[in-house]
């Protein structure tokens, strides 16, 4: 992303300058800085240059009901959960203001928080994934200019030589500690013990290596579903260890549970995006006439599930695209077969001048994914938009 790119560029993240410890806290998962950048935006979406602190947030009944459902925590309203929550909310938060996505003010004892780069907040707000990119790549950032860098490459080249032990990992954290207590106001070692796997875990997982599990390096490379926050209560994600970081991402994607509260988040959040990216109909043909004020599955939601959160399954129509084409006869449990086909080939034109723009909403693979799930067919992942929709041309031809 180059919205992204250039924010990391333009700031000098040295702690040892900053002095700020909060660059990263425990609470600072993927999963979890995902949701507070989405609750954000949809706290500030109308005003974007309007201030808000941690309590906005948390009166808010977007957060009230979508954390509730993705956590499986008990709810927000719980007096018996306020220090859980302040920490749920203010810790993303500090680690948002001091990647310069979020501007911070401290004014008495409150922390005055406003959107400075929305493009950013946007794209980490989107899926857990896109999340998990920001804080790696603003990880090697920070790690990079407070000169730590080279000793978390020290240990991922120890073990791409078979060198390494549990020495290297128990070297790597006393240094971190060390650092972080030589140049914050941290002084004692618990609660950096609590941070350093949050940093050491990412870079472990994109690097396919150990990471960090009570306290010791871990057995196995660690992998990107390790990363989640209170993964077991709300996600199935059972996976093989065989896997490559890549493959365990997709895994990650499509092993949502359906049926779920969080399942039914993911949707209403990818409905949602669709709608504020299009205001015309996706489809230009004689009934693009007229309010696009439909989302539409392109494979529908009740046979196709686990594709129901792909924007790339999703598209804009009108009222009689949606009404009389794609579902005939108003019929919303049954599908125009021949019109599935138009909408395929009119969301890879979409996909493919979103992607020449270098936005950050599609993925051509996950488009592909759609597809071969959706068509039972096995699509290589290496193709172009344009032999796309020639494969797609003679799947429904042949048919």
């Amino acid at each position: 992303m180059v919205e992204l790119q250039n924010l990391l560029e333009t700031i000098n993240y040295d702690i040892r300058i900053k002095q700020d410890a909060r660059f990263m806290d425990q609470k600072c998962t993927p999963d979890v800085v995902c949701i507070i950048a989405d609750c954000v935006i949809n706290l500030r979406e109308s005003d974007p240059s309007k201030e808000f602190v941690v309590q906005d947030i948390w009166d808010s009944q977007y957060f009230i009901k979508n954390v509730k459902a993705i956590f499986n925590k008990p709810s927000a309203t719980n007096p018996t959960t306020k220090s859980e929550y302040d920490k749920f909310i203010q810790q993303p938060l500090r680690l948002l203001a001091y990647a310069g996505v979020l501007n911070i003010q401290k004014r008495g004892t409150k922390n005055f928080y406003k959107i400075e780069n929305l493009h950013v907040l946007e794209y980490i707000s989107l899926k857990d994934r896109n999340a998990y990119n920001f804080l790696y790549k603003y990880f090697l950032k920070v790690l990079s200019d407070s000169g730590l860098l080279k000793f978390f490459e020290e240990y991922r080249d120890k073990y791409e030589n078979g060198l390494l032990l549990q020495n290297d990992f128990e070297e790597l954290q006393s240094r971190f500690i060390k650092f972080i207590i030589g140049n914050t106001a941290i002084n004692g070692e618990i609660e950096i013990r609590r941070i350093f796997p949050k940093i050491l875990n990412v870079f472990a997982c994109e690097n396919n290596l150990p990471g960090s599990i009570k306290g010791r390096m871990s057995v196995n490379q660690f992998y990107y579903t390790d990363l989640m926050y209170n993964r077991k209560n709300w996600r199935d994600l059972s996976k093989d260890k065989t896997l490559s970081r890549q493959e365990a991402l997709d895994e990650s994607e499509q092993n949502i549970i359906e049926g779920t509260a969080f399942n039914a988040y993911l949707v209403q959040k990818a409905i949602g995006q669709i709608k504020k990216m299009y205001f015309d109909s996706e489809v230009k043909d004689q009934w693009s006439n007229g309010d696009a004020t439909q989302v539409h599955h392109i494979f529908p939601k009740s046979k196709f599930p686990l594709l129901a959160h792909y924007l790339e399954n999703l598209i804009k129509l009108t009222a009689t695209q949606h009404y009389t084409k794609a579902h005939p006869n108003n019929k919303t449990d049954s599908i125009n077969v021949d019109y599935q086909l138009v909408c395929l080939l009119a969301k890879s034109d979409s996909i493919e001048k979103s992607l020449l723009k270098n936005e950050v909403y599609y993925r051509k693979e996950s488009f592909i994914y759609c597809i071969n799930t959706g068509l039972n067919t096995e699509l290589n992942y290496d193709l172009t938009f344009r032999q796309i929709k020639q494969e797609l041309a003679k799947i429904y031809n042949d048919n």
